[in-house]
């Protein structure tokens, strides 16, 4: 069982981050955010797909009044995602924001910093600030330590907020390098106690996106450290809901829908397990009920080593034994395998 780190607990909306809450999954709409009905659209789908805290970018007056009509229509906390100008953070955070990702640090005046920050202690909004190991202040860019200057551009953005008396805050320290991060966000854990929002930014496309963010919040997340996760992709934000569940559920930290056990298969495999497999992937995404799932080329690799399975698959020849805790259950053509799987997992969800 992971050891996770102690933070402070910080609410966004309905969700709690730190403390002893549940390791959140997070993403962002990848539409305009002046278009409310395509924002709200996608946010919907990802409600559906467990997402948990939804992130819209906020580049101009527009997008932050946007914000008070997508709140009307949707469930799930809203975060408001703005660079620089404090007066879009704070009519962001009038029209309903749940959260605020700002850094005080790139605001300017610190007057400006101080109405952001009256605003969100009114409405008792948290605010997300860090460093991105491409975005350092120029202060900073001299460091040849990239970990040890992130930390201490986000450490700068923290004192200012602790200068004025405000503690809501969660801390994101992201690179595309999967090492940089790593080190960022080990090195600032020694540092404070709010909780962190893990991620590896601009991580890539669907495969090479999902392995680096996999091995990085994974990384952190077995050591204990993390609190809410982003898988940031260059794909449809359902990907990044996915992955991110896979994530915790590899590490035990979060149990949702199904898990699939699919054999690599070899010379022995006589049934067709990639479109097997496939199907039933395809038709399981809907389940909310924790079910492990197995589907086994043959009988080396099947109930034997899926014997943890609730159900599952094992090929035979031009036909499958279907068997459940690690028990036979019936003989099916290959033909009719996916059909009477389907049949048996619904009867036992």
């Amino acid at each position: 069982m992971i050891k996770r780190r102690r933070t402070k607990k910080i609410c966004v909306g309905n969700i709690a981050i730190g403390g002893n809450a549940p390791v959140s999954v997070q993403s962002m709409a990848k539409v305009d955010t002046r278009n409310v009905q395509a924002v709200v659209e996608q946010i919907k789908v990802l409600e559906d797909a467990g997402c948990e805290i939804i992130r819209v970018a906020v580049p101009d007056m527009e997008a932050a009044n946007a914000i008070a009509s997508i709140k009307k229509q949707i469930k799930i906390p809203l975060v408001a995602d703005i660079h620089f100008n404090y007066k879009l953070a704070i009519t962001a955070a009038k029209n309903g924001a749940d959260k605020l990702r700002i850094n005080p640090g790139n605001i300017g005046d610190i007057s400006k910093v101080q109405a952001v920050v009256d605003v969100a202690k009114e409405r008792n909004i948290p605010i997300r600030i860090g460093a991105n190991s491409g975005s350092l202040p120029k202060e900073l860019v001299c460091i040849k330590n990239i970990p040890e200057a992130m930390v201490k551009a986000a450490l700068k953005h923290i004192q200012i907020l602790e200068d004025m008396n405000f503690t809501n805050i969660v801390i994101s320290l992201k690179a595309s390098d999967v090492l940089t991060t790593l080190k960022a966000y080990k090195l600032m854990a020694k540092k404070v106690n709010y909780p962190f929002h893990l991620g590896i930014t601009e991580a890539g496309t669907l495969l090479s996106g999902t392995v680096k963010s996999a091995v990085g919040i994974a990384t952190l997340l077995q050591d204990g450290i993390g609190d809410t996760i982003r898988v940031s992709l260059a794909s449809s934000p359902l990907d990044e809901v996915k992955v991110g569940y896979e994530i915790l559920k590899s590490l035990k930290l979060r149990k949702k829908g199904p898990e699939l056990i699919v054999c690599p298969t070899c010379g022995r495999c006589e049934i067709n397990i990639f479109s097997i497999a496939k199907q039933v992937e395809e038709k399981i995404q809907n389940i909310k009920k924790p079910i492990k799932i197995a589907i086994m080329g043959c009988i080396v690799n099947g109930p034997g080593e899926a014997k943890d399975a609730d159900i599952g698959i094992a090929g035979g020849k031009k036909l499958g034994l279907i068997f459940k805790h690690g028990k036979p259950f019936k003989k099916v053509d290959e033909e009719n395998l996916v059909t009477t799987l389907l049949s048996e997992i619904n009867k036992m969800i």
